[in-house]
């Protein structure tokens, strides 16, 4: 694993290199007149030309005309882009007053002993509504934590790591990786269906139920399997004198900071349910009145600018991290800096996914792809494990969530729709393999902090014992989170989200 991500370049290149692979490709496909019979009811064919599909050149005048007018629109109108940068917004409120940290730190420090394994995964998964904080805070806190319960500090760091970055995909709110994932998926899907509309809630149902199943089962990983295969932790084995390790809890201020902010989220929450709990809610949907499709899950952004960055402002007045409106500005400010390696990332992003839809590569390899499928009879959970097998193998090499969605989606979202199956329950597949390896591969972002912080405690630790440690977990999870995915969707049939079909009807 180390060794074939050390052979991919940095993923903003790897996309660079996918647009130019894609114009290349276009012109050969384009010469031959590649093309497909398409599939779909005749009054949504789209771009189709008498009912064939073809692959169109962009290695040509045409082609170049059509990539350099709108090389800009392709980035400014990217889904993904607006959404998460208005989330990280109420975020970064929340972030830099110190209520994320002291809340984290709140749970983990208040939990018994016979809890505490349970409260640092579930720590670790609620973590990921605010980046990276997680990766940050909590895992060395869970070391430290576990070291002063004469317990195995790297066990404490595995449940962290497992909770924080095992089970990215779950959680019980609605965070940044909601949106991000959602507009790639929409992109992808209207591909094949033009007004396909997919939006960020349409996981929560799945990724809810999620948060519990990856608590107790990383729980019971770490404390069956980890942490008797690590034994009894020896002191001399550490990098440095660890006899001043600090368990940060909390202050008399943090404490009451907290306590206000719990007040104004209660608030916050009570004002949003006015809008969409009565049947004349004004975000309900105005012309059935229902909440499926309604102004309020449309605009799930925007409460959770406001869910995070009202509360988070709360907790810093209370505490004097934040004083005035000229603080608010600047931790937004300070957030919005930190995202300039996504936001260049976006920009190739967004190029390789309008040269993949305009070359009608996406639709031509949905349908062969489809035909594949049914021809061999893989179709219903068989599929479905073997698409998440997929994913959490990519992503061995692509660390990121959103690139490795950016690149898969545009093929696989269209191929299992002609299969059958919606967007929604096709992306909830999506992020239980793209979680569950993230703690083996060395090209997740935050692998070198984490081997940083167990290095700390073992001084001669290496990529590999960190992986060795980590690997039950992935195994466990990529295996129990597919089952589970299979009772929700195929046994029990319900809904992966508000809203959210299972199969997909043209």
């Amino acid at each position: 694993m180390e060794y074939l991500g050390n052979l991919l370049p940095h993923p903003i290149t790897l996309f660079a290199i996918f647009c130019l692979a894609i114009l290349i490709s276009s012109g050969i496909a384009g010469y031959f007149e590649v093309s497909v019979m398409d599939p779909r009811p005749e009054g949504s064919r789209g771009r189709s030309v008498d009912g064939i599909i073809h692959v169109v050149s962009l290695l040509n005048a045409d082609g170049l005309r059509l990539i350099v007018t709108n090389l800009v629109t392709n980035f400014t109108g990217f889904a993904p882009l607006g959404t998460v940068l208005v989330a990280m917004l109420g975020v970064a409120v929340a972030e830099h007053s110190g209520m994320l940290s002291a809340g984290m730190r709140g749970l983990v420090m208040g939990a018994s002993k016979r809890m505490v394994t349970i409260a640092v995964i579930f720590a670790g998964i609620i973590s990921n509504t605010a980046s990276e904080l997680g990766y940050v805070v909590l895992i060395p806190l869970a070391a430290m934590l576990f070291h002063s319960l004469g317990r195995h500090p790297l066990a404490g760091l595995a449940a962290a790591f497992a909770g924080v970055s095992g089970g990215y995909s779950a959680n019980l709110l609605i965070g940044t990786v909601d949106p991000l994932l959602s507009g790639i998926t929409e992109t992808a899907a209207q591909m094949l269906d033009p007004e396909y509309v997919v939006g960020p809630e349409v996981n929560w149902y799945f990724m809810f139920i999620s948060t519990f199943f990856i608590t107790f089962t990383g729980a019971f990983v770490t404390e069956k399997i980890v942490e008797p295969k690590l034994g009894q932790y020896n002191v001399d084995e550490a990098a440095e004198d660890l006899s001043q390790d600090k368990m940060g809890k909390l202050s008399d201020d943090e404490k009451r900071g907290l306590k206000f902010a719990g007040i104004a989220i209660v608030a916050v929450s009570a004002i949003l349910a006015l809008t969409i709990v009565p049947e004349n809610g004004v975000l309900r949907h105005p012309e059935t009145g229902a909440v499926a499709g309604s102004p309020f899950l449309k605009s799930i952004v925007a409460f959770i600018f406001v869910f995070f960055a009202i509360p988070g402002f709360v907790y810093g007045k209370v505490v004097g991290t934040m004083k005035n409106d000229r603080d608010v500005i600047n931790a937004m400010s300070k957030s919005m800096s930190s995202m300039g390696m996504y936001i260049v990332l976006v920009f190739f992003a967004a190029q390789f996914v309008a040269f993949f839809s305009w070359t009608n590569f996406g639709q031509v390899t949905a349908v062969l792809g489809a035909d594949f499928l049914q021809s061999i009879g893989l179709t219903g959970p068989l599929l479905f494990f073997a698409f998440i097998l997929m994913c959490a193998f990519i992503n061995l090499m692509i660390g990121s969530a959103s690139a490795q969605w950016a690149v898969t989606a545009p093929i696989f979202v269209p191929m299992l729709m002609l299969v059958g199956y919606a967007p929604e329950t096709i992306q909830a597949a999506y992020r239980i393999g793209d979680s569950t390896t993230n703690i083996i591969t060395p090209m997740m972002s935050y692998f070198g902090l984490i081997l940083a912080v167990a290095s700390r405690y073992m001084k001669n630790l290496g990529i590999g014992t960190l992986i060795a440690t980590m690997l039950p977990y992935s195994l466990i999870f990529m295996v129990g989170w597919s089952l589970l995915f299979y009772v929700w969707v195929f046994l029990l049939g319900l809904p992966v989200g508000p809203g959210a079909a299972t199969y997909y009807i043209p």
